[in-house]
């Protein structure tokens, strides 16, 4: 882990009411590295996963006890701008959510919304250079005017990250990204994330062991609200410290 550390994760215990989720996750995540969640439904890589940006935050009677640190400041201290966070921690939900408007629209949304529409040709420049880091405007150039319904699954995904990006974020969460797409979508999302990770750092959570091992420079495997290995990721699916681990990746469980 050569990289500098962006996320910062300290003894994280999390409740849903009287129900613990997280027992005890400590973690650092380097910056502009792709790290992986993996384990068996329920395991609580999701609820971690929403730690980040605070998206629990949005579910009654949950409390988080431990501490969340992105860039050295703890996310949830009082002072905490979350409207400002969520634009710096961008989400990627599992199924494609794009808004019932405009392929151009649901880009320039954010940008509105946060201020950060100067002009008409500003706005222009980050809808196209935010859908060529998304691998999308070659396929949208000629029907930017048209609903973003029209487009396919895969190119709904790619659309929602286009506009995450688009609000300029340091971090993007994904939620199993491409587990709802056909194998070549999957294969794109994939390719994408791989080029993304120079810019930005990625924390994704998957059910595909092969894709972890295929996009990801680091691992967690996460089991029953536990951390039980973080390692590079070559090393967690060739040499997994821990038993719980081998026993997963090998299909004895889960």
């Amino acid at each position: 882990m050569g990289q500098p550390l962006k996320i910062k994760v300290t003894d994280a215990d999390f409740f849903y009411g009287s129900v613990q989720a997280l027992h005890h996750v400590s973690i650092d995540v380097p910056e502009r590295q792709v790290t992986a969640l993996i384990g068996p439904s329920g395991c609580g890589k999701s609820t971690f996963l929403r730690l980040l940006n605070r998206m629990n935050d949005l579910i009654p009677d949950t409390r988080l006890e431990g501490r969340v640190e992105i860039d050295g400041q703890n996310i949830y201290s009082g002072g905490t701008d979350v409207i400002e966070l969520r634009r710096r921690v961008g989400m990627i939900f599992q199924r494609s959510n794009p808004f019932p408007m405009s392929v151009y629209d649901n880009v320039a949304y954010g940008l509105r919304v946060n201020g950060m529409a100067k002009d008409r040709a500003g706005v222009d420049d980050v809808v196209e250079s935010t859908l060529r880091s998304a691998a999308l405007w070659d396929e949208v150039k000629d029907r930017l005017n048209r609903s973003a319904m029209s487009l396919s699954g895969g190119q709904q995904q790619r659309l929602c990250i286009a506009r995450a990006l688009a609000v300029q974020p340091d971090i993007l969460l994904m939620d199993e990204p491409a587990s709802a797409l056909d194998p070549i979508s999957t294969a794109k999302i994939e390719e994408l994330i791989y080029q993304l990770k120079s810019r930005y750092t990625i924390v994704i959570v998957t059910h595909n062991m092969q894709q972890a091992a295929r996009v990801s420079d680091e691992t967690a495997f996460f089991l029953s609200g536990r951390l039980v290995e973080y390692s590079e990721t070559k090393q967690l699916f060739t040499k997994p410290a821990e038993r719980e681990t081998e026993d997963y990746i090998t299909g004895r469980f889960g």
